[in-house]
């Protein structure tokens, strides 16, 4: 079969609502309270990483669930808009799209976060269409603690992936209920590449520092890409750990920085290149991303992202 698609991104699609404000607390009692500015935009991890891929220049599909409602028809086209093939998403009447709400305090950046989750969450492995994951080289999930119904077979699906010559990887982002597991052990066993941030790697981890916790993560298997903010990245690959701190940027808005990350890795991942340029690569997607408000609105061209990347130092720790 044909390998025409480079990256296939399965999980979480959602609108983001942003609502930015030096004040955007609501108050209760039917009072109304203007705010600075909003945009409805892309959300879900899954699907902010593949426009991040897309933009990059990467074949990207996307498989995940909508609603036949307008929230689902905007973003089906948004997600084409961006290059990302949706072919394969599913659809399922009767619910509702789901969308997270995001208030965004002044400059400070401080977020609260409301998501209903709607139909994100709704996607099986068993979904999964075949034939499109046939035609891919690499097979990445997102927003694993968000799918209740995807956690009970992706472990199985990254195996029949892997049988395939087929490379997988797994952001799980923050689990909600704190619990940090949730099958996630056979499912590192069977990733190549796990993409935690540092807080969810400390708590999946059970660790109080980040060495331990990539230690013990990287031992199930995956070699370990973590995501530390404003402090950069590091790989741990086997024994062996990248270190890179993140250039000074001014930063709108940091949501999807994370999946921009995500995206930068893969792309040199995905291009045979040598871990510490897929390293810089991620950095100057993560940060690049920040320079607008919403996770899609600010990612950058592969151009852009290289001439960041250049400047960015990687050294062994």
């Amino acid at each position: 079969m044909k390998r025409d698609i480079d990256l296939l991104v399965i999980g979480d699609v959602n609108a983001d609502l942003l609502l930015k404000g030096d004040d955007p607390v609501p108050i209760f009692g039917q009072v109304e309270k203007l705010v600075d500015g909003g945009l409805l935009t892309v959300g879900g991890s899954s699907s902010i990483m593949a426009c991040g891929a897309s933009r990059l220049g990467l074949r990207t599909a996307l498989v995940g669930v909508l609603a036949d409602d307008a929230l689902g028809s905007l973003l089906r086209t948004a997600l084409e808009d961006r290059g990302v093939d949706v072919s394969a998403c599913l659809v399922e009447p009767g619910r509702l799209t789901g969308i997270t709400v995001v208030l965004m305090r002044g400059a400070s950046g401080d977020r609260a976060i409301l998501t209903a989750t709607g139909t994100a969450g709704s996607l099986s492995a068993g979904q999964v269409n075949r034939d499109v994951l046939g035609r891919s080289n690499h097979l990445h999930c997102g927003g694993y603690f968000l799918q209740p119904r995807l956690q009970e077979g992706l472990a199985d699906l990254f195996c029949e992936a892997r049988r395939m010559g087929i490379k997988c990887s797994l952001d799980t982002n923050w689990d909600p209920a704190e619990e940090w597991n949730q099958g996630l052990a056979a499912v590192l066993g069977q990733c190549d590449l796990f993409f935690p941030n540092e807080a969810e790697a400390l708590s999946i981890g059970g660790c109080t520092d980040i060495d331990s916790a990539v230690t013990k993560l990287s031992a199930a298997g995956p070699t370990v890409v973590v995501k530390r903010g404003a402090q950069g990245g590091m790989v741990r690959q086997g024994s062996r750990t990248l270190l890179a701190a993140a250039p000074r940027t001014e930063v709108v808005d940091s949501t999807g920085a994370g999946d921009a990350f995500d995206a930068g890795y893969l792309f040199g991942f995905i291009r045979s290149w040598e871990t510490a340029r897929c390293l810089s690569l991620a950095i100057a997607c993560g940060s690049l991303s920040t320079r607008g408000l919403g996770g899609v609105e600010g990612q950058p061209s592969l151009e852009e992202a290289l001439t960041l990347a250049s400047t960015i130092e990687v050294r062994a720790a």
